[in-house]
């Protein structure tokens, strides 16, 4: 029977890491990391500042080259496989791509094409429809002449993602691809990506800080701390409170998400109940705080419950701590 016009046929390349050792000027960052990305899923990488997660990121790209260890490309070592031929199956969006002075958004797009042409294949009509449908889902065509120096921090992130788009490859690795954009810009990018998903099987990674977002738009998640990983799994198995405070020293409270029912995070600060917002609050949620071993019973502490007197015992205790002469 004879294939639709429209019809694409769904290529399934592989992408994992085994035993990866990867450090910068010495300093161990990652050892001995093993993942395997689902082929056809949304993975988003989660974790603190610093843990290793651009890391991770780079390597799976063939930016960075590890110590030990190797990343596999459809079965292959990454680092084996002609570097034009990995960047027609894998694209990655930097954390901070720069780019030629003076150059303009279609012309910056345009190189996301630069893997698939060659010297005896000129630019086609093919090549501008992807630049033109990139540039379209990522609401940048009417920008197309502006030089990219003109453009705000939000537009920028946008033609840097539709460059990568340009690229057609079907594994995308994004590195916080929604830094800088307002929050319907980021929701529009992640939309995006789900669409690609949806359309194509594309497989995509990056890299989110909002876990609520992380949630709601990954299939896998990738938990990670101090270079290694700590959960992963779907969303309802890796973020948990117990995961959560681990990774991010963070007390939170899990809820349903009212929208898309995934996990939703709800952090619990040392201002989680405001004196001045005691009506608006439910009577348990003060108790679902974790207590403070160091704090002394309620009823040890004559001012407990009167803010005024607490007011008055800080004024005097500062008075007798705080006196520059005593410094």
């Amino acid at each position: 029977m004879e294939k639709s016009a429209v019809e694409k046929p769904v290529t399934k390349h592989s992408l994992a890491a085994e035993g990866l050792a990867v450090g910068y000027d010495q300093r161990q960052i990652i050892d001995d990391l093993s993942v395997e990305i689902p082929t056809g899923k949304i993975t988003v990488i989660v974790g603190a500042n610093a843990c290793g997660k651009s890391t991770l990121l780079k390597t799976l790209a063939r930016l960075l080259k590890p110590s030990k260890g190797t990343v596999l490309l459809d079965g292959k070592s990454i680092q084996s496989i002609p570097t034009r031929e990995v960047a027609t199956k894998l694209g990655l969006l930097p954390q901070s791509p720069t780019a030629p002075e003076g150059i303009t958004v279609a012309d910056l797009v345009g190189r996301g094409r630069y893997p698939r042409t060659r010297w005896i294949r000129q630019w086609t009509k093919t090549d501008d429809e992807a630049v033109a449908q990139a540039m379209t889902s990522t609401d940048v065509l009417e920008i197309a002449d502006r030089p990219i120096d003109e453009l705000s921090g939000g537009q920028r992130q946008r033609v840097w993602i539709a460059m990568a788009l340009a690229q057609e490859t079907d594994i995308l690795l994004l590195d916080e691809p929604t830094t800088f954009l307002d929050l319907t810009h980021q929701f529009e990018v992640l939309d995006l990506l789900v669409d690609l998903n949806k359309r194509d099987a594309r497989t995509i990674v990056l890299v989110l800080h909002d876990l609520n977002q992380a949630c709601r738009f990954g299939d896998h998640l990738i938990a990670m701390k101090n270079g290694a990983i700590v959960a992963k799994g779907n969303p309802d198995d890796v973020i948990t409170e117990e995961v959560v405070h681990d990774v991010f020293g963070l007390h939170v409270k899990i809820i349903p998400d009212p929208v898309a029912g995934t996990p939703m995070v709800v952090p619990l600060g040392r201002h989680t109940t405001r004196t001045d917002r005691a009506t608006d609050i439910p009577a348990t949620s003060a108790a679902d705080v974790p207590a403070d071993p160091s704090a002394s019973p309620a009823s040890a502490d004559p001012a407990a419950g009167n803010p005024a007197a607490a007011a008055l015992a800080a004024s005097a205790a500062a008075n007798g701590v705080c006196r520059p002469t005593d410094r």
